[in-house]
């Protein structure tokens, strides 16, 4: 396994949680990394995306303004900060990484192994 996805859990409505998605690879520091969820019963879905070198970060209208990515390059980790949490937002958490820079998990190559978050009403 290449990438990580860490910190799911079950949290209630207007909770916060804290992704966190770790690399092995070191050639990984240079891929555009994104965050993608799947609900359950849904098509996996964007999220956010924090492109290489720059650090630019672009999210999906759903989620702007209550998450947040961000990474350390130190320690070959990226992070997805969720504050405000709706039950729309429970879903299975996937971090990928390309060297495309685009929203379509189709595209990208390298994929972690999900984890969980509930949100609760």
């Amino acid at each position: 396994v290449q990438l990580q996805a860490s910190g799911g859990g079950l949290v209630q409505t207007g909770g916060s949680l804290r992704l966190s998605c770790t690399h092995s690879r070191r050639t990984l520091s240079s891929y555009h990394k994104a965050w993608f969820r799947q609900p359950p019963g849904k098509e996996r879905e964007f999220v956010a995306r924090i492109s290489r070198g720059s650090g630019d970060t672009f999210y999906a209208d759903s989620v702007k303004g209550r998450f947040t990515v961000s990474r350390d390059i130190r320690k070959n980790t990226m992070y997805l900060q969720m504050n405000s949490l709706k039950p729309e937002d429970t879903a299975v958490y996937y971090c990928a990484a390309d060297m495309e820079a685009t929203r379509d998990p189709s595209k990208f190559t390298h994929w972690g192994k999900g984890t969980l978050v509930t949100v609760s009403s």
